[in-house]
């Protein structure tokens, strides 16, 4: 696992021990940040599931103005600070449960990542999009990743669903927020 393009370019990430975590393919990665493009610069970056950070930090190394990374595992959040050190990068690290984070987070993102372990189901993931959807900027951007074979989740309120991408056995959903 490293890093794809920006500032830390080539950079190896250390990911947690076990298997409580799953990483996005480096070629998977590479895809939706060359399709996110520009949006990633100068954007706030909500990494929810974080892991490794491997996201967040792909974003912080291309240009994004912050992360916040929410992950309540030990031994990943171990990783994520690592990471974070290691690279020189800053961000803002919570260990807590996704669902306690949306109750209580203040709207200010343009970029949201969901990318919850696969054994959580559709309809608690459904959830988790509607909580990440409101703390979108108009015309703010949610990545949603799962294993492939899923049908997409209904786009939350004021959102629709920009793109579906499938690689190999990985699923990517792009919703975007419509302005108000």
């Amino acid at each position: 696992m490293r890093v794809i393009a920006g500032s830390a370019r080539g950079r190896r990430l250390r990911g947690p021990s076990g298997d409580q975590t799953r990483p996005m393919m480096d070629r998977v990665k590479e895809a939706l940040f060359s399709s996110l493009g520009d949006r990633v610069v100068d954007a706030r970056v909500l990494d929810l599931y974080a892991g490794s950070g491997a996201l967040g930090i792909e974003s912080l190394s291309r240009g994004a103005e912050s992360a916040t990374f929410v992950e309540q595992s030990r031994g990943a959040l171990d990783a994520l600070r690592s990471n974070l050190s290691t690279l020189g990068f800053e961000g803002t690290v919570l260990a807590s449960d996704v669902a306690a984070f949306l109750a209580r987070a203040e709207p200010s993102f343009e970029l949201v990542f969901v990318d919850p372990p696969y054994r959580l189901s559709l309809a608690l993931v459904g959830e988790v999009m509607e909580g990440a959807a409101a703390l979108l900027a108009n015309g703010g951007i949610m990545v949603v990743h799962r294993q492939a074979g899923e049908d997409a989740p209904d786009a939350p309120a004021s959102t629709r669903l920009q793109d579906d991408r499938r690689y190999g056995d990985t699923q990517l959903w792009i919703y975007q927020k419509e302005a108000s």
